[in-house]
């Protein structure tokens, strides 16, 4: 079962990867490869893509990916930032509205429930800033590339908009919920202490 879920949400994400790839290219209105770029440029797509790769080795081993907890975790924070922040920003629909599910929300629930069952490797706090290696690299791509082409893929982090200043608050808040979330997945698979009656 596990690696037979593993296989599916492999499947899911490269479908998901695809297809959003391609109705990228087809509503572009910017050169190709800005757009490949662009496309690249999404904290979403990127982890979807981590996830996919990591699910589709899972899927042909029996033993658990050493790093499903924090891929779990940064899908998560794609799933809520997405509801609570982006999800107003537009509505797509057809099978924009589909892929837009499965990305944002689908895929961040069935990895959640995946790591809940399956997660067996050994977790301590000390693995956390570790874990922020990825999120953090990232935004000091989009910010730099952001800088010199004027392209941010997130409202939360346009500078040019809401100023350096700002966006480093917002940074560090996110960071902040990153923090948080490692926390609190390596809590729920600490072993617990049985109560003495």
């Amino acid at each position: 079962m596990k690696q037979k879920l593993a296989l599916f949400l492999a499947i899911l994400g490269w479908i998901s990867i695809i297809l959003q790839f391609y109705l990228m290219m087809e509503t572009r209105t910017i050169s190709r490869l800005e757009s490949v770029i662009r496309f690249f440029s999404y904290f979403t797509i990127l982890t979807n893509m981590i996830l996919a790769i990591s699910f589709s080795v899972q899927a042909f081993k029996k033993e658990t990916i050493r790093i499903l907890t924090p891929i779990t975790v940064y899908i998560t924070i794609v799933g809520l930032v997405y509801q609570i922040l982006l999800r107003h920003t537009w509505s797509p629909t057809g099978l924009q509205m589909i892929v837009d599910e499965l990305l944002h929300t689908i895929i961040p629930a069935l990895a959640i429930i995946y790591w809940f069952f399956y997660e067996d490797n050994k977790l301590n706090y000390n693995q956390i800033p570790k874990w922020l290696i990825f999120p953090l690299l990232y935004l000091f791509y989009i910010l730099i590339r952001g800088h010199y082409s004027g392209f941010y893929p997130y409202p939360f982090v346009d500078v040019s908009k809401f100023g350096l200043n700002q966006v480093l608050i917002n940074s560090g808040l996110l960071i902040v919920v990153f923090i948080l979330f490692c926390a609190l997945f390596v809590w729920i698979k600490q072993p617990k202490s049985k109560v003495i009656e």
